[in-house]
């Protein structure tokens, strides 16, 4: 496995200078920024990845606002309340993706939400206060108390409102087999655990957020 220094000195030939380089990053959002964050927010934004999964983003993101009228803006405590027949009834909205699977997963992800803003208040709190260096746990709490959030729906999801996290991208993955931290996408707690550890390390290295750090290995991958 590569050290930090390596991996900056890679980015930096290849991109030419530091601040060419860091015009190509990512940036997370603060812990402030994350708490700020209103509820129904974070269940818009977990409900559009779930949709966008396997489809054309473009086309997802259009129906959108077709999508915030359906579940009332996404406010958790009435999304909660849809019953079966109501999201039968939303499989006849062609302003919609009509996916029954995804449409019931909104409800039960609205019960998740409420649950976990019970616990620490808000959702806010709970996601800004998970810590990076663990951050693979919470994809796994999410995806495990969630509907719908299995393979890489948790991280992007994340990524989508600002919560600093690596994602295993066909790039990332390459470049981690490469450096021989894991020999396949990560899907196991063992593969994941691995490649969190080396993030980890070149974390404390560099000081650089993992949003970063992914960013950057997967520039070391060649097209």
């Amino acid at each position: 496995m590569q050290d930090y220094r390596w991996l900056e000195s890679y980015c930096l030939n290849r991109f030419g200078s530091k601040a060419a380089l860091e015009a190509r990053l990512p940036s997370p959002k603060p812990a402030q920024g994350l708490r700020e964050i209103r509820d129904d927010r974070y269940l818009s934004s977990m409900a559009l990845r779930v949709f966008r999964a396997g489809l054309k983003h473009s086309l997802v993101d259009a129906k959108w606002p077709a999508f915030e009228e359906v579940f009332f803006g996404f406010e958790p405590h009435k999304v909660v309340l849809m019953s079966a027949e109501h999201l039968e009834r939303l499989m006849a909205d062609k302003r919609i993706i009509r996916h029954l699977g995804k449409l019931r997963s909104v409800p039960r992800n609205a019960q998740m939400l409420l649950d976990i803003s019970a616990e620490h208040g808000s959702v806010g709190n709970f996601i800004a206060e998970w810590p990076a260096e663990d951050i693979v746990g919470l994809w796994r709490t999410l995806a495990k108390r969630g509907s719908q959030l299995g393979g890489q729906s948790v991280p992007r999801f994340l990524r989508m409102v600002g919560k600093d996290t690596w994602v295993a991208t066909d790039d990332v993955v390459a470049a981690l087999k490469a450096q021989g931290i894991i020999d396949k996408a990560p899907t196991s707690q063992r593969d994941q655990n691995a490649a969190q550890a080396a993030f980890n390390h070149w974390r404390e290295q560099s000081g650089r957020p993992l949003c970063q750090l992914s960013a950057m290995l997967a520039f070391t991958v060649n097209h």
